[in-house]
């Protein structure tokens, strides 16, 4: 777990290395907080120390994923208006990966208020949870009750597992490098230029489109799923066939698999889901 831990912190700060405050950050304080409210029987208690988990969470996932964003919108609002004002936003750049590892170490807190798991004393295997290189930065979106017992327990090679995740990491980047990666050349031409490409360019281009972002995708999803293996652990599948859905529905339960279902898991089903009226139903669902 440490040489995991280590190779996964020295992955996610090769590209900047300031960012890892942050993933220390989400980890250090949900790693105390899920400790306390193993302990805390007051729901009062047990609320606030969810809430700051909440809101330090997503507090960094909003400002750096849309500060900068709502600070230029209001700006070329003041614009429209015929008011001047100076574009303040500050260059924020968007730590790579924020979102996953936000939701992952979430699903661990609110898992613990639930009493649906027990908050680990191990810290090693928790930073490891939330920093597992494999599917840091891009998933699958891994539960807490799910991957973090895979940390705590011990761990053996096997051939058989290794050779299975080859497999996967060599189909997935067939996936990315030769599917995705040229179909990218052709979808950038025809996005840049379709004020002069005919109807039949502009629809292999959005066919080409549809295809190049499965692959990107899924194929990125194989390949951590794969490097998983070779260590011993199972991720969950993050795709299922999803341009074979009959509907819409059907669609988001196939693509993305890990965020539909956190999604579902953590916000849809805590606000009623559907078993409440009709107006309240369609509001828990947008």
């Amino acid at each position: 777990n440490i040489a995991i831990l280590i190779a996964s912190y020295v992955f996610y700060g090769w590209w900047d290395w300031r960012f890892l405050a942050l993933i220390f950050v989400s980890s250090i304080v949900d790693f105390f907080v899920g400790l306390q409210l193993e302990k805390a029987s007051s729901l009062s208690f047990r609320k606030i120390l969810l809430a700051i988990s909440l809101l330090v969470n997503l507090g960094l996932l909003g400002y750096f994923k849309y500060c900068g964003f709502f600070i230029e919108s209001f700006v070329n609002l003041l614009h429209q208006l015929d008011m001047q004002a100076n574009n303040l936003a500050l260059q924020i750049i968007l730590p790579v990966g924020i979102s996953f590892y936000t939701f992952q170490t979430l699903s661990y807190t609110i898992d613990i208020y639930r009493r649906r798991m027990h908050a680990t004393k191990n810290p090693i295997a928790f930073f490891a949870f939330v920093s597992f290189f494999p599917q840091l930065v891009a998933g699958p979106i891994e539960r807490a009750q799910s991957l973090l017992p895979q940390f705590e327990r011990k761990r053996t090679f096997d051939i058989n597992k290794a050779n299975d995740g080859l497999r996967q990491i060599l189909w997935g980047l067939f996936k990315k490098v030769v599917i995705a990666d040229n179909l990218a050349s052709h979808v950038d031409f025809v996005f840049g230029n379709y004020l002069e490409l005919s109807g039949i360019a502009l629809g292999l281009g959005t066919l080409y489109f549809a295809i190049q972002i499965y692959c990107d995708f899924s194929g990125y999803s194989d390949i951590a799923i794969g490097v998983a293996k070779l260590f011993g652990f199972r991720l969950m599948r993050n795709f299922a066939y999803p341009y074979f859905s009959r509907n819409i529905a059907e669609f988001w339960r196939r693509w993305h698999i890990s965020l539909s279902t956190w999604f579902r898991d953590y916000v849809f089903i805590l606000l009623g889901g559907n078993r409440v009226t009709r107006t309240r139903h369609i509001w828990n669902v947008m």
